[in-house]
């Protein structure tokens, strides 16, 4: 089964959801009508009549010039909009889930009593393993149409619009939610002591050293696999209380504070927008931050031994700061 027909049987499924979704027959049609045009225009170069082009009568193999107006006019902003939807409906809907799942007194009262599906936790989980589907069929798609794209052009023009879109923010593999769901389901698990029976779509999961480093590596599938170094740039140290800035890199909480120059007592919302990541160097990037608390529950298991030590660490540097933080508020307030 061709993977076009697959992706649309995928997504009739999840109609009743209203997930969006990459737009595959749109998107070919834009490539046949650029193949038309193409054939058509060499036919006139050539003194033929051409008035009418049947699509079985031209060259498949045939490949269009680049830059191509009909398809960079239409293909690429089609598609970059399909894939922000995407990603941001995958990312609110994770949260959702996630959101419902980690809250705790007033605001767990208050979520169960709001709505009723959720206070089926059996359902919760399902929905979880039907958004980290929708990732992996999602992430699949993309690199096949832009290699559509790239056979029919000739060129290299897709694979460097995937990088494109890593700068924007619209790889759906780089989602820190996608993160949190693949470690809610694994800590889940364990502590059912159902990982074999309740994980196929994680195989392969294991949290490995290569090269000194620390990775998570998870199979989603048999095309897609999916790996993160645990290792803190800043630190040079194994993730603790990790945070994901919205420009897709993580750090320890304490060393994000510092990179931002604030401190754990004011946070990373105190940071000043012209701060830059230090990996990327791009700005306002730490508004927006997320605690991967999942991901800092599942690391604490892999590596509790680690996780004692670090944990001691972290507890006397953050006194310290609280101390001389609130000792300068005093002084101010004093006028000292």
């Amino acid at each position: 089964m061709k993977f076009c027909k697959k992706y649309e049987e995928y997504m009739q499924t999840q109609d009743q959801k209203k997930l969006p979704c990459v737009g595959f027959r749109n998107l070919k049609k834009i490539l046949k009508r650029c193949r038309r045009d193409m054939t058509h225009s060499q036919k006139l170069l050539q003194g033929q009549p051409s008035l009418v082009v049947d699509d079985s009568s031209h060259n498949s193999s045939a490949t269009c010039i680049h830059p191509c107006h009909v398809c960079d006019g239409s293909f690429f902003p089609s598609l970059t909009k399909e894939m922000s939807m995407v990603v941001g409906c995958f990312n609110e809907c994770a949260q959702r889930v996630l959101d419902v799942h980690l809250a705790t007194g007033f605001r767990k009262y208050f979520l169960w009593c709001s709505d009723k599906s959720q206070r089926n936790h059996g359902a919760l989980i399902q929905e979880g393993k039907d958004l980290v589907g929708y990732t992996i069929i999602n992430a699949i798609a993309m690199p096949k149409i832009l290699k559509k794209y790239d056979k029919i052009h000739d060129t290299k023009q897709g694979q460097a619009f995937r990088s494109q879109v890593q700068s924007m923010h619209m790889e759906i593999l780089r989602s820190p939610w996608l993160y949190e769901l693949i470690a809610f389901h694994i800590n889940l698990s364990d502590r059912k002591g159902t990982m074999g029976k309740d994980s196929e779509i994680f195989e392969g999961f294991g949290i490995i050293f290569n090269d000194g480093k620390l990775l998570f590596s998870c199979d989603l599938s048999h095309a897609v696999k999916l790996e993160i170094d645990l290792t803190c740039s800043i630190c040079l140290e194994t993730f603790f209380d990790p945070v994901c800035l919205t420009c897709g890199h993580i750090f320890c909480f304490i060393c994000a504070c510092k990179s931002g120059s604030v401190t754990i007592v004011d946070g990373l919302k105190a940071t000043h927008p012209a701060t830059k990541c230090p990996l990327c160097r791009e700005t306002r990037v730490y508004h927006g931050s997320l605690h991967l608390d999942e991901l800092n529950i599942l690391l604490s298991r892999s590596c509790p031994e680690y996780w004692e030590e670090r944990l001691q660490t972290e507890r006397a540097e953050r006194i310290r700061q609280s101390k001389e933080h609130w000792e300068a508020q005093s002084r101010a307030f004093l006028g000292i």
